[in-house]
């Protein structure tokens, strides 16, 4: 290579490099949705931080049980006495209620259902005291023996994460949404070690939305969560399966039933915390915690196996160490403990007792199965496929709950009977019953809404400055004909009319000047050496009234402003909070148009 060739290459390199790392640029560019190499390189960050802080919150539910617990187990509730079986989780409800009154301030929902409700009505963003509240007030119940699962506080911190990297990088908010689900998938996987479930259910519950852009950050986040967790944690399994095979397909009649049964029992627990939340959803929180406190020590006392996370229960499930009036009386129990704690306000996830319900039912099916037609370990196969079907009527989430159920027991031949009892179980709870999933009808309850549509899709994942046209000048109210002529001969597409104190007031479009140009009889009406003068508020042209929107803004948030407001047009500006008057920074221009433009095939 040449010397000057060498000296093109580095300078050409250089420029390249600068343009790769400036923030501005990066901003700019994370507004299309094929920014591929920004956001792999966010979701890695996102993934790594979420690790961090879904460590930092196991090792201290884990470490604070240890304390108390028989044999230093983070599990064994059983082996506590009567009296702290019902003074832990009374004591655990009064410390919430403390804990929600002096700090929380209004932040008493978190979990799952909290972020799909910040993606919907606050493009992902999610404060840092949510963050704190979810650590903390998580902690406190599940470590006093409340009926929750991990999963729903480690997607709730995932999510809180990479919404705080996006809000500190000042990414826009279409990138932010997606940084928010890059820390729900670390969070899933970091729970129950199982990274594509977490990929999969970011996808499929939190963005409804399947494209590439989402997939390559939100994969980098779950694969970088579950390395960071296993190095430091270990890859121990969360549950204990053991090696089994679907029998013979005479186990399919048996199936079917299991699924019919699991659909009906999510749709009956479903419509028990909805109803739940909705006849207390007038009782102050601090209240509602006290009493969830109050029910889970009366219950713990007669069964201790509902208590805290249960996966050490799940693993005697799937082993099939129960006998069958112990099951009936573990699903009545477990269902009246986990409903009361979460319509009750109870921080906390609903999956593991959705897998601890569901291992129970099918356990109950492999009962039945053994007596009818025996067979060997078919209990413990009975009891995933139970789970599978149990997730997959409460969450409505297919392909996230069979491949959760693939990762935790590293079986191929389960796939088949998972198919068939997930798909059945989520039939029989949504077509039959009529009920939607979980989060959903909990967004319901509390007066919200989910809207998806393929056009809400489109407009949520491209940012403002992704369709901005930024062929536009600014210029005072009155412009002399040469300067309008060369604008003209720029071919600039918009002006900016600014009035005395440089304000924008108004937008035209450069062809209404062009035409009102070719209208002056200049020969006669004008003298050119003066170099006539325009008033542009003045001249017969169309001109439109324009709304300031900031650089970080999403299609979506101009859309609803386009009908809520009826704005005609935009100007992007680089202030987030638009009633800042400094509007040196203008980035482009704005129009229904364009943004029609951009769903349009």
């Amino acid at each position: 290579m040449s010397k000057i060739a060498f000296k093109t290459f580095k300078t050409k390199s250089r420029q390249f490099l600068r343009k790769l790392l400036h923030i501005e640029y990066i901003r700019l560019q994370l507004s299309h949705p094929d920014a591929l190499i920004y956001l792999a390189i966010f979701g890695l960050i996102t993934g790594l931080l979420s690790g961090g802080v879904i460590i930092a919150f196991r090792l201290l539910v884990e470490q604070s049980q240890a304390l108390f617990l028989m044999d230093g187990s983070s599990e064994h509730y059983e082996g506590l006495s009567i009296v702290w079986r019902f003074l832990l989780p009374l004591f655990g409800g009064i410390l919430l209620a403390f804990f929600f009154k002096y700090f929380a301030q209004d932040f008493y929902v978190t979990g799952i259902t909290k972020i799909m409700e910040r993606m919907a009505y606050h493009q992902g963003y999610i404060r840092l005291r949510g963050l704190f509240v979810q650590f903390f007030g998580a902690a406190i119940a599940i470590i006093s023996g409340h009926s929750v699962g991990l999963e729903g506080p480690h997607a709730y911190l995932g999510a809180a994460t990479g919404s705080q990297v996006g809000q500190l990088f000042s990414l826009p908010n279409n990138s932010i949404r997606t940084m928010a689900a890059c820390g729900t998938a670390a969070g899933i996987a970091a729970s129950f070690n199982t990274p594509l479930a977490g990929v999969i259910f970011a996808l499929e519950v939190i963005m409804m939305d399947y494209t590439l852009a989402s997939f390559i950050p939100i994969i980098l986040a779950a694969v970088s969560a579950t390395a960071l967790s296993n190095a430091i944690l270990g890859n121990q399994p969360a549950f204990i399966v053991p090696s089994f095979q679907m029998g013979s397909l005479t186990d399919i009649p048996n199936i079917l039933i299991l699924s019919v049964i699991c659909g009906a029992m999510g749709a009956f627990f479903i419509h028990l915390l909805e109803n739940i939340t909705k006849k207390m959803h007038h009782i102050p929180i601090y209240w509602k915690v006290i009493l969830a406190g109050f029910i889970m020590g009366i219950l713990g006392v007669f069964c201790p196996e509902v208590m805290g996370v249960g996966y050490d229960s799940i693993n005697k499930l799937l082993l099939g160490e129960y006998t069958l009036g112990t099951l009936f009386i573990l699903l009545i129990f477990k269902l009246l403990a986990t409903s009361s704690c979460l319509a009750l306000g109870i921080p906390g996830g609903m999956i593991a007792p959705t897998f601890f319900i569901g291992a129970i039912l099918g356990s109950l099916a492999g009962i039945l199965s053994y007596i009818l037609i025996g067979g060997q370990s078919i209990m413990g196969f009975y009891a995933v496929i139970g789970m599978g079907a149990m997730f997959g009527a409460c969450f409505q989430a297919p392909l996230a709950a069979l491949t959760a159920i693939m990762e935790l027991t590293y079986n191929p031949s389960i796939i088949m009977p998972s198919m068939l009892a997930i798909v059945g179980a989520q039939l029989v709870a949504s077509e039959v019953f009529h009920k939607k999933s979980f989060y959903l009808t909990m967004l319901s309850a509390n007066g919200m809404d989910y809207q998806t549509s393929p056009i809400l899709q489109t407009l949520r994942r491209l940012g403002v400055a992704s369709v901005m046209n930024t062929n536009f000048v600014r210029t005072s109210t009155e412009i002399n004909l040469t300067l309008a002529n060369s604008f003209i001969a720029d071919k600039i597409d918009w002006l900016i009319i600014d009035n005395e104190k440089n304000e924008p007031v108004q937008l035209m479009p450069m062809v209404e000047l062009a035409k009102y140009i070719k209208t002056l009889d200049l020969d006669e009406a004008v003298d050119i050496e003066q170099d006539p003068m325009l008033h542009l508020i003045e001249i017969p042209a169309k001109r439109l009234q324009i709304y300031p929107i900031s650089v970080q803004a999403s299609l979506q948030e101009a859309h609803m402003l386009i009908e809520k407001d009826h704005v005609e047009s935009f100007m992007v500006v680089y202030q987030r909070d638009i009633n800042d008057k400094d509007y040196r920074r203008i980035y482009g221009i704005l129009t229904p148009r364009m943004i029609e433009k951009s769903y349009q095939v």
